[in-house]
């Protein structure tokens, strides 16, 4: 488990709230037939769309306000702009999110959908029924094997999230077949888009990989794609707006920029750390 010292003060405060709700323990196992998240981004590709979750996120501890609308139609604005899935956040005490909110999303949708949430105990991914649960490899640590074994016998697809080599390591061989590279520092919320291009070449190619975080232009989705990105999670760049059309322009980013290969000398000249604080 990770040190919670070395997190920033945000971070430690959402684990904890994590650890908390685990504790509450549930007796009912759900048991999940999920839609298939790699055939939804194989179905974008084919249909010349950059493959992208789209984040229906009320809030965040590093922005400011709340996104009001009723979630459902955010989603069905974000499908109708082209994502390839979707991410939900359930998290409620620093997200604004709800397991509810989830179930009405998955239901007035066709695509796979993701729940984000910050699962450190077993108990926890009995809470709702998606097609794919997130783990985050520095909150569980040595935990992830018999997550990651718990979340396939439900059913359910799982996203492992790293942000370096080390985490990397551990989820592949813990048997992480879809694997995120948040672009945030955990431990000083700084944002920096090289850190998906350090670790994208060290993912085998048979692996599911998708650049999180920071991704705020079709220039960025552009150029995480140029790195390796099979697909992109996006959630205040396209809550931040119209979201159908915020969608539109991350999902036609190659078809209108001309290519995956458009950035790639851009980005291999670009030296700069971003240090914003958008979140994914």
């Amino acid at each position: 488990m990770e040190d919670p010292t070395e997190l920033a003060p945000a971070v430690r405060s959402i684990l904890s709230a994590a650890r908390d709700r685990a504790a509450e323990g549930r007796t009912d196992r759900v048991d999940v037939d999920p839609r298939d998240l790699r055939a939804a981004f194989d179905r974008a590709e084919a249909d010349g769309r950059v493959p992208v979750v789209a984040e229906v996120k009320p809030t965040s501890p590093t922005t400011d306000g709340t996104r009001d609308g009723d979630p459902v139609a955010l989603a069905e604005g974000m499908v109708a702009g082209g994502a390839a899935a979707l991410s939900v956040l359930t998290e409620p005490e620093h997200f604004g999110g709800s397991v509810e909110v989830l179930e009405r999303v998955r239901g007035a949708v066709d695509v796979p959908v993701l729940r984000k949430d910050f699962v450190v105990a077993e108990s926890q991914l009995d809470a709702v029924e998606s097609d794919v649960v997130l783990l985050i490899a520095r909150f569980v640590g040595d935990d992830l094997p018999d997550l990651l074994a718990a979340a396939r016998e439900r059913g359910f697809q799982v996203l492992v999230e790293v942000h370096d080599r080390e985490e990397l390591d551990a989820a592949l061989d813990a048997g992480a077949t879809t694997i995120g590279v948040n672009n945030r520092d955990l431990a000083e919320l700084v944002v920096d888009l090289g850190t998906f291009e350090s670790v994208a070449p060290h993912v085998p190619d048979d692996a599911t990989l998708i650049a999180e975080s920071g991704i705020g232009s079709p220039s960025d989705a552009r150029r995480m794609r140029a790195a390796g990105a099979d697909a992109l999670l996006v959630g205040s760049a396209i809550m931040d707006g119209d979201v159908e059309a915020n969608t539109r322009a991350l999902t036609r980013a190659e078809a209108d920029g001309g290519g995956r290969a458009d950035d790639e000398e851009a980005a291999a000249d670009d030296e700069t750390t971003d240090t914003t604080e958008t979140p994914t």
